[in-house]
C-alpha cells in the first residue's frame, strides 16, 4: 500500500502519531525519517516526517511479499528465487525513500535472515547492491520493537497484558503490567514456520491443525507457567492479527477507515479458527477482509491466538496496526534525539485535546459544554444503566464536538462527524471512536433519522446511546448558548417522568434557557422524560424554584 501524505494528526483522512510537546528537534525545521522492517513473510517501509510541534505522519507506506522464509526450514539457507525477490523490493523501497530526502533510515532483519546460514551474506549484498545498511536483530529486539509500539498507541497503565507480533517466522512475546516489561521472548512459532512444517493438506485437515496445535501449547508450556494468567488483555500485531480484523469486520459489515484499535473476543478468533481450516486455499482466497497472498498461511497464524489466548486466559485481543515498524520509527526518533526519553504517559483527554487544538477549536466553549454534560450524566446514569465507559465517550463528544468548524461553519456538525472518525485518538476503539462521531454530530440541527446512514448502520444499542448521549450533548451545547459559560451550575433533580433543571448562575440566564428549551428534544425523546427548566430568580424577579 503506497502512503499518499496522509496526516497523522488526527484530522480527515488522517492517522497521525501523538508526539509529546517537549520535542527536542531543531525549531522551525521538520525532520524525515524512513524504517525498513525485513520479515520472513514480506518487507515492509515507511517514511515520516516529524514536525517542530512534535506529531508525525506518514508519508510513504510500502509492503513487499518476498516470501524470504519459503523453503527455509528444509535447506536452512534463503532460497535464490527469494533473494532475488528481496533485493528488487529493497531496490524499489530504497529509490522511494531516497526521493523523500530522508534524514536517517532505520532497517532491520529479522527471523528468516538471523536464521539462514546465508543471512549474512544476504545482508552484505544488500549492502553492496542496493546501498542500504541493515541490521540483524534478535527475537528479543524484535520484541521491544513491538512493545514500543504497543505502549505509545494503547492505554495499558495498571492492567496486566501480554503483547505479541506474528511474524512468519517467530512470535515475540512481551508480558507487562501497565508500561513495565516483565519478561521478553521469541519463539518459533510464526505463520509460514508453522504452515510449512504442519499444513500438507487442502483444506486443512483436522489432524493437522491437531498437529500444529499441539506444538504450539508444548511450546508455550516450555517456557511459561500455567499459572501466569490470567491477564487483561493481548495486545497484537502483525499481518495474522490484521486479518482477523478486517475479516471479522467485513464479516459483520462494519466499515472503519483504520482497524487499529480494533477489539476482539475469544469467541471470534475460536469460530473463524473453524471457518477457516475448513476452507479451501482457494476459498480463503475470496474471502472479504482477507489478502489472498495471506491464504495459504493464515490457519497456521489464527490458531497461534487461540492457543495464546487459551493459554493466557485472555479474553479480548486488542489490534495494534502499526507495530515493529513503528517501534523502528520510535528508535529512530529517539537516536535523533526527536523524543525525550521520559515521556509524560498518554492520557484519551489528552488526546482529544491536542486533535481539538490541531482544528483551533473554542477551547473555552467545548470544556464548558463538557462540564454541563456530564453534571446532565449524573442525574440521568443510576436509572438509564450508564457507566463510566459512557461518561468518557460523552466528555470526549462534548470536548470535540465544534472541530467541524475547521472545515466550514455550514454544517460544521456534520464537519465534526467525518473529523473524528478519521482521526487516531489514543484510548478509544475504531467503534467508540464511531460513536463519539455520532454523538458530536448530534449537538445541533436534526436528530437521529432512518435516511441517516452513519447513524442507522449502528447495532440497535448504540443508536439508543448515541441519542442518550447526544441528547444530553445537545442540551448542554443549548446551556452555553452565548458562549460565555453563563450557567456556572446544574441543580438537576430526576422524577418519576421529570427531569429538573435548575440553572445557576450570577447573569441573566433568559438565553441560555431559551438555547436548552429549543436544543431538549432529543434528550426527552431518548430518555422518555419532560424537562423542566428554569433559572433562577433574578433580583427584583419572583421565581418558583425547587428544592434538588
Amino acid at each position: 500500500m503506497k502512503g499518499t501524505g496522509e496526516d497523522l494528526s488526527g484530522g480527515a483522512g488522517s492517522d497521525r502519531r501523538e508526539v509529546p510537546p517537549e520535542v527536542e528537534g531543531k525549531k522551525g525545521k521538520t525532520r524525515r525519517i524512513a524504517a525498513i522492517d525485513i520479515g520472513t513473510n514480506s518487507i515492509r517501509s515507511i517514511v515520516v516526517q516529524v514536525a517542530p510541534e512534535g506529531t508525525y505522519r506518514i508519508l510513504d507506506d510500502e509492503r513487499a511479499l518476498v516470501r524470504l522464509g519459503e523453503g527455509l526450514n528444509e535447506s536452512g539457507s534463503i532460497a535464490p528465487a527469494a533473494w532475488q525477490r528481496a533485493l528488487e523490493a529493497l531496490s524499489r523501497q530504497k529509490k522511494i525513500i531516497d526521493g523523500y530526502g530522508v534524514d536517517a533510515i532505520e532497517a532491520v532483519a529479522t527471523s528468516a535472515v538471523r536464521k539462514a546460514a546465508n543471512g549474512g551474506a544476504l545482508i552484505d549484498a544488500i549492502a553492496a547492491e542496493v546501498g542500504l545498511q541493515v541490521d540483524i536483530i534478535s527475537g528479543e529486539e524484535e520484541a521491544a520493537l513491538a512493545a514500543a509500539s504497543a505502549f505509545h498507541n494503547f492505554d495499558l497503565e495498571g492492567v496486566r497484558h501480554l503483547i505479541v507480533d506474528i511474524g512468519g517466522g517467530s512470535l515475540e512475546l512481551i508480558t507487562a503490567l501497565g508500561s513495565h516489561t516483565e519478561e521478553v521472548l521469541s519463539l518459533e512459532l510464526g505463520a509460514v514456520f508453522l504452515t510449512e512444517r504442519f499444513i500438507k493438506s487442502d483444506p486443512v485437515s483436522p489432524a493437522d491443525l491437531a498437529k500444529l496445535r499441539k506444538y504450539v501449547r508444548k511450546t508455550l508450556k516450555a517456557h511459561y507457567d500455567r499459572g501466569y494468567g490470567p491477564l487483561h488483555c493481548l495486545v497484537g500485531s502483525g499481518g495474522t492479527i490484521t486479518s482477523l480484523a478486517a475479516m471479522v469486520t467485513a464479516s459483520r459489515r462494519e466499515r472503519f477507515d483504520s482497524i487499529h484499535g480494533y477489539e476482539l473476543l475469544r469467541s471470534e478468533v475460536v469460530h473463524l479458527l473453524a471457518m477457516l481450516h475448513r476452507k479451501s486455499a482457494k476459498e480463503r482466497r475470496a474471502l472479504p477482509g482477507l489478502n489472498p497472498e495471506r491464504a495459504d498461511i493464515i490457519v497456521a497464524g489464527v490458531a497461534v491466538v487461540d492457543e495464546l489466548m487459551d493459554y493466557f486466559q485472555v479474553n479480548l485481543l486488542k489490534v495494534n496496526e502499526h507495530g515493529i515498524r513503528e517501534g523502528l520509527i520510535l528508535k529512530g526518533l529517539h537516536r535523533q534525539k526527536l523524543l525525550p526519553e521520559d515521556r509524560k504517559i498518554r492520557t484519551w483527554r489528552d488526546s482529544a485535546l491536542a486533535f481539538a487544538r490541531s482544528c483551533h477549536f473554542e477551547e473555552t466553549h467545548s470544556l464548558h459544554t463538557a462540564k454541563l454534560a456530564l453534571q446532565l450524566f449524573g442525574a440521568v446514569a443510576k436509572r438509564f444503566r450508564l457507566k463510566e465507559r459512557e461518561r468518557r465517550l460523552l466528555e470526549a463528544a462534548a470536548i470535540l464536538h465544534d472541530v467541524g468548524y475547521f472545515i466550514s461553519y455550514s454544517a460544521h456538525h456534520k464537519h465534526s462527524y467525518h473529523l473524528i472518525r478519521h482521526a487516531q485518538l489514543f484510548g478509544f476503539t475504531p467503534r467508540e471512536r464511531e460513536l463519539i462521531a455520532n454523538v458530536a454530530r448530534y449537538h445541533r440541527k436534526s436528530a437521529p433519522k432512518k435516511k441517516h446512514e452513519e447513524y442507522t448502520r449502528l447495532p440497535a444499542p448504540d443508536r439508543l446511546l448515541v441519542s442518550r448521549l447526544g441528547g444530553i450533548l445537545r442540551l448542554a451545547d443549548g446551556l452555553d448558548r452565548r458562549r460565555t459559560s453563563a450557567v456556572q451550575d446544574l441543580e438537576c433533580l430526576l422524577g418519576k417522568d421529570t427531569l429538573q433543571v435548575k440553572l445557576i448562575g450570577e447573569d441573566d440566564l433568559s438565553v441560555e434557557l431559551f438555547g436548552a428549551r429549543g436544543k431538549g428534544d432529543l434528550f426527552e425523546s431518548a430518555f422518555k422524560v419532560k424537562l423542566e427548566l428554569e433559572e433562577p430568580p433574578r433580583e427584583g424577579i419572583q421565581g418558583n424554584g425547587f428544592q434538588p
